[in-house]
Protein backbone atom coordinates (compact mmCIF):
# COMPACT_ATOMS: atom_id res chain seq x y z
CA UNK A 1 0.00 0.00 0.00
CA UNK A 2 3.13 1.90 0.21
CA UNK A 3 3.56 4.83 3.22
CA UNK A 4 0.04 5.71 4.65
CA UNK A 5 1.58 5.99 8.21
CA UNK A 6 4.25 8.98 8.46
CA UNK A 7 5.62 10.10 11.51
CA UNK A 8 7.31 13.93 12.02
CA UNK A 9 10.12 14.00 14.51
CA UNK A 10 12.69 15.97 16.03
CA UNK A 11 13.34 18.46 17.99
CA UNK A 12 11.50 21.93 19.54
CA UNK A 13 11.28 24.87 16.88
CA UNK A 14 12.24 22.40 13.36
CA UNK A 15 9.45 23.15 11.88
CA UNK A 16 7.18 20.16 12.00
CA UNK A 17 3.50 21.77 12.25
CA UNK A 18 4.05 24.10 9.32
CA UNK A 19 5.55 21.31 7.34
CA UNK A 20 2.74 18.72 8.35
CA UNK A 21 -0.01 21.27 6.91
CA UNK A 22 2.16 21.75 3.65
CA UNK A 23 2.53 17.95 2.86
CA UNK A 24 -1.31 17.45 3.76
CA UNK A 25 -2.03 20.19 1.21
CA UNK A 26 0.09 18.64 -1.26
CA UNK A 27 -1.50 15.12 -0.70
CA UNK A 28 -4.92 16.49 -0.71
CA UNK A 29 -4.60 18.37 -4.07
CA UNK A 30 -3.37 14.95 -5.54
CA UNK A 31 -6.62 13.28 -4.52
CA UNK A 32 -5.40 11.07 -0.90
CA UNK A 33 -7.39 11.23 1.58
CA UNK A 34 -5.33 12.95 4.86
CA UNK A 35 -5.60 12.90 8.95
CA UNK A 36 -3.25 15.27 10.44
CA UNK A 37 -2.69 14.69 14.10
CA UNK A 38 -0.21 14.98 16.96
CA UNK A 39 1.29 13.63 20.39
CA UNK A 40 0.90 14.02 22.89
CA UNK A 41 -2.67 14.52 22.18
CA UNK A 42 -4.50 13.42 18.83
CA UNK A 43 -7.84 11.81 20.50
CA UNK A 44 -9.91 13.46 23.37
CA UNK A 45 -8.50 11.31 26.36
CA UNK A 46 -4.85 12.12 24.75
CA UNK A 47 -5.18 15.40 24.89
CA UNK A 48 -6.18 15.55 28.62
CA UNK A 49 -3.11 13.85 29.12
CA UNK A 50 -1.54 16.34 26.86
CA UNK A 51 -2.14 18.90 29.32
CA UNK A 52 -1.16 17.78 32.59
CA UNK A 53 2.06 16.89 30.92
CA UNK A 54 2.91 20.18 28.79
CA UNK A 55 2.46 22.40 31.50
CA UNK A 56 5.17 20.85 34.01
CA UNK A 57 2.44 18.96 36.02
CA UNK A 58 4.06 15.60 35.12
CA UNK A 59 7.50 16.42 35.58
CA UNK A 60 7.57 16.08 39.37
CA UNK A 61 6.72 12.53 38.91
CA UNK A 62 10.03 11.64 36.94
CA UNK A 63 10.93 10.94 33.10
CA UNK A 64 9.53 7.29 33.88
CA UNK A 65 5.87 8.30 34.75
CA UNK A 66 5.89 11.18 31.94
CA UNK A 67 6.41 7.80 29.58
CA UNK A 68 3.81 6.13 31.35
CA UNK A 69 1.91 8.90 30.30
CA UNK A 70 2.72 9.23 26.89
CA UNK A 71 2.35 5.97 26.39
CA UNK A 72 -1.62 6.04 27.47
CA UNK A 73 -2.03 8.79 25.56
CA UNK A 74 -0.52 6.99 22.69
CA UNK A 75 -2.72 3.89 23.17
CA UNK A 76 -5.67 6.05 23.20
CA UNK A 77 -4.72 7.65 20.25
CA UNK A 78 -3.72 5.09 18.23
CA UNK A 79 -7.41 3.54 19.19
CA UNK A 80 -9.47 6.51 18.80
CA UNK A 81 -7.81 8.36 15.73
CA UNK A 82 -4.77 6.43 14.06
CA UNK A 83 -6.13 2.90 13.32
CA UNK A 84 -9.33 4.07 12.14
CA UNK A 85 -7.83 6.24 9.26
CA UNK A 86 -5.93 3.80 8.17
CA UNK A 87 -8.86 1.14 8.06
CA UNK A 88 -10.35 3.82 6.09
CA UNK A 89 -7.72 3.91 3.32
CA UNK A 90 -6.52 7.38 4.80
CA UNK A 91 -2.62 8.73 4.70
CA UNK A 92 -2.30 9.84 8.44
CA UNK A 93 0.73 12.78 9.02
CA UNK A 94 1.51 12.47 13.12
CA UNK A 95 3.43 15.00 14.58
CA UNK A 96 5.60 12.91 16.77
CA UNK A 97 5.55 9.55 17.94
CA UNK A 98 7.14 6.60 19.77
CA UNK A 99 10.35 7.96 18.97
CA UNK A 100 9.94 11.42 20.72
CA UNK A 101 9.29 8.98 23.92
CA UNK A 102 13.06 7.15 22.76
CA UNK A 103 14.27 10.74 22.82
CA UNK A 104 12.69 12.55 25.37
CA UNK A 105 12.34 10.26 28.34
CA UNK A 106 14.73 7.67 27.36
CA UNK A 107 18.12 9.31 25.88
CA UNK A 108 17.77 13.22 27.22
CA UNK A 109 15.63 11.31 30.35
CA UNK A 110 17.89 8.54 31.23
CA UNK A 111 14.45 6.13 31.02
CA UNK A 112 16.37 2.29 30.54
CA UNK A 113 16.19 1.15 27.26
CA UNK A 114 14.64 -2.03 27.51
CA UNK A 115 11.86 -0.31 29.38
CA UNK A 116 11.29 2.32 26.53
CA UNK A 117 10.49 -1.00 25.04
CA UNK A 118 8.40 -2.81 27.04
CA UNK A 119 6.16 0.55 26.58
CA UNK A 120 6.12 0.66 23.00
CA UNK A 121 5.31 -3.50 22.63
CA UNK A 122 2.69 -2.63 24.73
CA UNK A 123 1.17 1.01 23.58
CA UNK A 124 2.23 0.27 19.88
CA UNK A 125 1.76 -2.97 19.07
CA UNK A 126 2.21 -3.98 15.33
CA UNK A 127 1.21 -0.35 14.35
CA UNK A 128 4.24 1.19 13.06
CA UNK A 129 5.60 4.07 10.95
CA UNK A 130 6.10 3.22 7.55
CA UNK A 131 7.96 6.17 7.15
CA UNK A 132 9.30 8.84 10.14
CA UNK A 133 11.07 12.28 8.98
CA UNK A 134 13.15 13.65 10.78
CA UNK A 135 13.47 17.71 10.87
CA UNK A 136 17.12 18.53 11.90
CA UNK A 137 18.23 22.10 12.84
CA UNK A 138 21.30 23.58 14.93
CA UNK A 139 19.62 23.50 18.59
CA UNK A 140 20.39 27.45 19.12
CA UNK A 141 18.91 28.05 15.87
CA UNK A 142 15.55 26.02 16.47
CA UNK A 143 14.95 27.39 20.34
CA UNK A 144 15.35 30.89 18.43
CA UNK A 145 12.98 29.91 15.92
CA UNK A 146 10.45 28.77 19.36
CA UNK A 147 10.89 31.79 21.11
CA UNK A 148 9.88 33.66 17.71
CA UNK A 149 7.25 31.43 17.17
CA UNK A 150 5.34 31.86 20.79
CA UNK A 151 5.87 35.59 20.55
CA UNK A 152 4.19 35.77 17.16
CA UNK A 153 0.86 34.34 18.41
CA UNK A 154 0.83 37.33 20.45
CA UNK A 155 -0.59 35.69 23.77
CA UNK A 156 2.64 36.33 26.02
CA UNK A 157 3.12 32.20 26.36
CA UNK A 158 6.15 31.52 28.43
CA UNK A 159 8.35 28.32 26.82
CA UNK A 160 6.22 24.96 27.76
CA UNK A 161 7.66 21.85 29.61
CA UNK A 162 10.64 20.87 27.12
CA UNK A 163 11.33 24.19 25.32
CA UNK A 164 12.08 25.28 28.47
CA UNK A 165 14.92 22.63 29.29
CA UNK A 166 18.67 23.35 29.54
CA UNK A 167 21.20 23.88 26.27
CA UNK A 168 22.20 20.68 26.58
CA UNK A 169 19.05 18.45 26.56
CA UNK A 170 18.38 19.83 23.64
CA UNK A 171 21.83 18.74 22.39
CA UNK A 172 20.65 15.10 23.62
CA UNK A 173 17.85 15.06 21.98
CA UNK A 174 19.02 16.26 18.81
CA UNK A 175 21.94 13.82 18.99
CA UNK A 176 19.11 11.28 20.23
CA UNK A 177 16.96 11.40 16.95
CA UNK A 178 20.08 11.45 14.69
CA UNK A 179 21.11 7.74 16.60
CA UNK A 180 17.91 6.97 16.08
CA UNK A 181 18.04 7.82 12.26
CA UNK A 182 21.10 5.55 11.78
CA UNK A 183 19.69 2.41 13.33
CA UNK A 184 16.73 2.49 11.26
CA UNK A 185 17.51 4.34 7.56
CA UNK A 186 14.95 2.28 5.86
CA UNK A 187 12.55 4.05 7.72
CA UNK A 188 13.95 6.98 8.83
CA UNK A 189 14.84 9.98 6.54
CA UNK A 190 16.54 13.39 8.14
CA UNK A 191 15.67 16.22 6.97
CA UNK A 192 17.65 19.39 6.64
CA UNK A 193 15.61 22.12 8.19
CA UNK A 194 17.43 25.19 7.22
CA UNK A 195 16.48 27.79 4.74
CA UNK A 196 12.73 28.71 3.86
CA UNK A 197 9.36 26.90 3.98
CA UNK A 198 9.11 26.10 -0.12
CA UNK A 199 12.80 24.61 0.33
CA UNK A 200 12.23 22.50 3.23
CA UNK A 201 8.64 21.21 1.69
CA UNK A 202 10.34 20.53 -1.02
CA UNK A 203 13.09 18.35 0.86
CA UNK A 204 9.83 16.30 2.50
CA UNK A 205 8.34 15.92 -0.91
CA UNK A 206 11.64 14.16 -2.28
CA UNK A 207 11.45 11.81 -0.02
CA UNK A 208 7.59 11.08 0.59
CA UNK A 209 6.87 10.80 -2.90
CA UNK A 210 8.82 7.61 -3.97
CA UNK A 211 7.41 6.37 -0.87
CA UNK A 212 3.50 6.58 -1.67
CA UNK A 213 4.47 3.18 -3.74
CA UNK A 214 0.86 1.99 -4.65
CA UNK A 215 -1.04 3.99 -2.40
CA UNK A 216 -4.12 5.02 -4.00
CA UNK A 217 -5.69 8.38 -3.92
CA UNK A 218 -9.15 8.54 -1.81
CA UNK A 219 -10.85 11.09 -2.34
CA UNK A 220 -13.54 10.56 0.44
CA UNK A 221 -11.82 12.23 3.61
CA UNK A 222 -12.13 10.80 6.70
CA UNK A 223 -13.72 11.66 9.99
CA UNK A 224 -12.39 15.11 11.18
CA UNK A 225 -9.38 15.58 12.88
CA UNK A 226 -7.20 16.95 15.26
CA UNK A 227 -4.78 20.11 14.56
CA UNK A 228 -1.32 19.64 14.75
CA UNK A 229 1.10 20.99 17.64
CA UNK A 230 3.48 23.27 16.39
CA UNK A 231 6.94 22.49 16.35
Amino acid sequence: MGARFITFEGGEGTGKSTQIARLAERLRSRGYAVVTTREPGGSPHAEELRRAILSGEAKKLGPFAEALLFARARQDHLEATIRPALAAGAIVLCDRFADSTRAYQGAAGSVATPLIDALERCAVGETRPDLTLILDLPVATALARAASRREGTGAGEGADRYEGEALAFHEKLREAFHAIAAREPERCVVIDASGDVETVEARIAAAVEPRLGHATPVREEPAAEPDVVHG
